[in-house]
């Protein structure tokens, strides 16, 4: 069965709600703009295609179920809508990209209330139908690319974070990669970081892996060094992308550099899986892209359902603990930056991305 994180009908959306995974599946209804920038900045909704996503689609619904008296009413409508659910996450430029694009498109309809609004819902229904596709094209790169480079035989995966179709619309970036090597006999096993603090990998790639039956285990993100060091198998590390600066340097969940820089001691190809809606040409360098820092509770507290002496999980009591010292200071950047130098390839639904004899990505070649 395939996994579903965001359903949508015309006049109605439901998203899988992240927060709640990977015990209770439970989808939460998104009604208008507000619910979709609460579900994002909460990340109830998260990855970089899935909140640009969630938010054109929350719009649709918003414009569907609203009524108008003029033309410029609803432009003024939607363009202000935009600006606000773009706040929602700085970051990623997927959300910031969709929002320019539906705006301009907006803004150059002419006709009545209800020309312009279909226009909208149509540009942002096509959205969701595009990254699907787009993802199925970004595994079958990467499996292409590993076959090349890496060669025939079975072969490990890393990856961090959750880059598959809670992330996305559907089958996933990075995930979307082992995913298509998967089903091509290639995999052997896939090795998923916890993703520390806020525990995507734990909580939401292991729920993917599990749910695909396709053979895992979960680690710490600290032990990705000695990993690395007594598996020889493991060939590839894969992430995803939340911002790709024209040079190549990627911004992404918390931990990704630091992976960048294990992968090039221990000689495994690090590789980052993007769509070129996360491509960022106006953004020169990784100095330039803004990382956003979280709320400090994401650190010092967990949060799950209580667990009895027997270890067994009660579903229907969930609870927040306290694991730090109280008072301590906490520093909580979201994402990093992974150096261009340090990345062996980015593959897109376009194609794959490799340096030249210079050392240097030419990511405008895709557009």
């Amino acid at each position: 069965m395939v996994l579903e994180a965001i359903k949508y009908r015309p006049h109605s959306l439901e998203i899988l709600d992240q927060l709640r995974l990977p015990h209770e599946s439970v989808y939460a209804p998104i009604k208008n703009s507000t619910d979709a920038f609460n579900a994002i900045k909460s990340m109830t909704v998260r990855g970089a295609p899935a909140i640009a996503i969630v938010a054109a689609l929350a719009l649709a619904v918003e414009l569907a179920n609203r009524e108008f008296e003029s033309a410029d009413e609803v432009r003024s409508f939607v363009s202000e809508k935009l600006e606000y659910l773009v706040t929602s996450r700085p970051t990623a430029v997927n959300l910031s990209d969709a929002a320019r694009k539906l705006a301009k498109l907006v803004k150059e309809t002419e006709g009545d209330v209800k020309t312009i609004a279909d226009a909208y819902i149509a540009a942002a229904e096509k959205m969701l139908v595009d990254d699907v596709s787009d993802n199925m094209n970004i595994g079958k790169n990467g499996l292409e690319w590993a076959k090349k480079t890496i060669g025939q035989d079975k072969f490990s995966i890393l990856t961090i974070c959750n880059t598959g179709s809670l992330a996305t619309a559907g089958y996933g970036t990075a995930l979307g990669i082992i995913r298509s090597i998967y089903a091509d006999g290639l995999l052997s096993h896939a090795y998923a970081l916890e993703t520390r603090p806020y525990n995507q990998g734990s909580r939401l790639t292991a729920y993917e892996l599990v749910h695909d039956n396709i053979p895992a285990t979960l680690i710490t993100d600290s032990m990705a060094s000695v990993l690395l060091n007594s598996h020889p198998e493991i060939k590839m590390i894969v992430v995803g992308a939340d911002r790709v600066a024209r040079n190549g340097d990627t911004a992404n969940k918390i931990g990704t550099y630091q992976l960048s820089i294990v992968a090039k001691h221990h000689g495994v190809r690090f590789v980052v899986a993007a769509p070129t809606t996360s491509i960022d040409l106006q953004t020169m360098t990784g100095e330039g892209i803004a990382i956003e820092q979280r709320k400090p509770d994401e650190l010092v507290t967990v949060r799950g359902p209580v667990v009895d002496k027997d270890g067994n999980v009660n579903k229907g009591e969930t609870k927040t603990v306290h694991i730090a010292a109280p008072g301590i200071g906490v520093w909580n950047p979201s994402f990093d930056v992974a150096p261009a130098a340090l990345i062996d390839a980015i593959i897109t639904e376009k194609g794959v991305a490799e340096k030249d004899e210079n050392g240097e990505f030419h990511l405008e070649y895709f557009f």
